[in-house]
This record gives structure tokens, C-alpha cells and sequence, in this order.
């Protein structure tokens, strides 16, 4: 027997708990979709009770927040916009701080996250990949001014920048491609990390389910309520409210 097959052999195995997998990465990606929102109480999309299983007329919502329908039809487009995308009052919780806090400590790469709320950068995380867009950054097609969520959420009708353009939602709607910048920064972040942990998504919105496949690390943690295509790949599969489990990390420093 081989001096390497005797290590391997008689090597004490890993403890693989999620504080274990943390405290032995190098550097962390976060990856995670609406489900890391909901205990900040803000719906999610695709559960039986999220956003998209919702009864809303004549249209679907994927056909609501498409460019073709902001387009056509802006009034309508603003209208659910407003009642079902922005939730201003919304505060971090727990997992949004403890993500900032292992940032601090040097232990994460980057959050690459598919939700628009802007929670991850008001809790203090500057790596913060937003691949949807955030609605706190909006701009008049006109002249190019910014304008933030409560302008948005107060206005009625067609929202207008002083010079009479329109104010464009700062989000990334369906027929839209996603900023170029972003989405490379994003994939850097999930390649340099030796650790990748999913939380809160379905893994089934294109293309930004297919950022994981940047990942060339050893361990995958999944933190979700329901299944997820990645869960056989993954080292550790957590059900659960993520604010929950994120909030039990000891953060040390890197």
C-alpha cells in the first residue's frame, strides 16, 4: 500500500456542516434567488404562493415585464410594476447581513444574486453581482438622470424625469440581455471561489441558472425549502428559511 492510499484511508472524514464548509473555504460565491428575500417579506416567484402563481388577468407576468410590453403598453406595465415589485419598506435580514459580515471578514468573492430589491448592497456587501438589475437605480430615457425607488413608488401613471422623458425601471425585463459587465464580473466570482453556496432559487431562470457552471470548486451547498436540480451535486443540501440557517455562522476573520 502506497504511503498516499494509507493517508487516504485512515484520513479522519470532513465534518460537513455548513459552519465547517466556511470556515475551511479560501473564498465564498453566494448565488441565490428570491428565497433569500422572502424573510425580509418580500414574495418570491415560482412557490405556489409566489408572484407568478398570482391571478393577474389577461396577462401573464413574464409577458408584463417584458420590454415588448413596457413598450406597448406602459401604463398597464407601471400599474403592476409598482403593486407587485417594489416593497420599499423592506429590510435586510439575516442572511444579507452575514453575507456582508463574511465580506468584511475577506472570506467571499462575491454574491451573485438574481433578485432586484437591493437588500444585499443596504446591508453593507460591496461584491454584489445583481444580475436582474436593482429597482433603487432608475433613468430617464431622455436625458440619463437617477432616480431612486421612492420616486417610482410614489409616482402615478408614466413616471416623468423633469426634461419629460420617461423613467425607466433600473431592472433587467424579459427580452433584455443582461449587462455585460455584470454578468462577466459574476462568472469571475463563482470561478475564483473554492466554496459555492445556492440559496433561495429554482435554478430554472436562463441564463443566469447556467452562472454556476463557472464554478470549478470542490464543495456546493445548497440552502432551499423545495428541490433543486443541484441538490445530487452538492455537498451539504439545507432545507429551510435562509435568514435562519445564515444567522447560526460564526464569522472569522479570513
Amino acid at each position: 500500500m502506497s504511503a498516499e492510499s494509507f493517508a487516504r484511508r485512515h484520513e479522519k472524514p470532513r465534518e460537513l456542516s455548513l459552519q465547517a464548509l466556511i470556515d475551511g473555504a479560501g473564498k465564498i460565491a453566494f448565488f441565490g434567488g428570491a428565497g433569500v428575500s422572502t424573510e425580509s417579506g418580500i414574495p418570491d416567484f415560482r412557490s405556489a404562493k409566489g408572484l407568478y402563481n398570482e391571478e393577474n388577468g389577461e396577462y401573464s407576468p413574464e409577458t408584463i415585464l417584458s420590454s415588448l410590453f413596457f413598450c406597448l403598453k406602459p401604463d398597464e406595465f407601471y400599474d403592476y410594476y409598482r403593486s407587485h415589485l417594489l416593497y420599499p419598506n423592506a429590510v435586510p435580514n439575516a442572511a444579507h447581513r452575514k453575507l456582508a459580515e463574511l465580506e468584511r471578514a475577506g472570506k467571499l468573492s462575491g454574491i451573485v444574486t438574481q433578485n432586484i430589491d437591493g437588500l444585499h448592497r443596504r446591508a453593507g456587501s460591496r461584491l454584489c453581482f445583481e444580475l436582474h438589475g436593482n429597482v433603487n437605480e432608475n433613468t430617464c430615457v431622455k436625458c440619463g438622470k437617477h432616480y431612486g425607488v421612492s420616486i417610482m413608488a410614489q409616482s402615478e401613471g408614466i413616471p416623468h424625469c423633469k426634461c419629460s422623458g420617461v423613467i425607466k425601471p433600473g431592472i433587467v425585463l424579459y427580452g433584455e440581455p443582461l449587462d455585460m459587465y455584470v454578468a462577466r464580473g459574476a462568472k469571475r466570482a463563482i470561478a475564483d471561489a473554492d466554496l459555492l453556496i445556492v440559496a433561495g432559487t429554482s435554478l430554472s431562470v436562463e441564463p443566469a441558472a447556467s452562472f454556476i457552471k463557472s464554478y470549478n470548486g470542490k464543495d456546493i451547498v445548497v440552502i432551499n425549502k423545495e428541490e433543486t436540480p443541484l441538490d445530487e451535486k452538492a455537498t451539504l443540501v439545507l432545507r429551510g428559511g435562509i435568514a435562519e440557517i445564515m444567522s447560526k455562522i460564526k464569522v472569522r476573520q479570513h
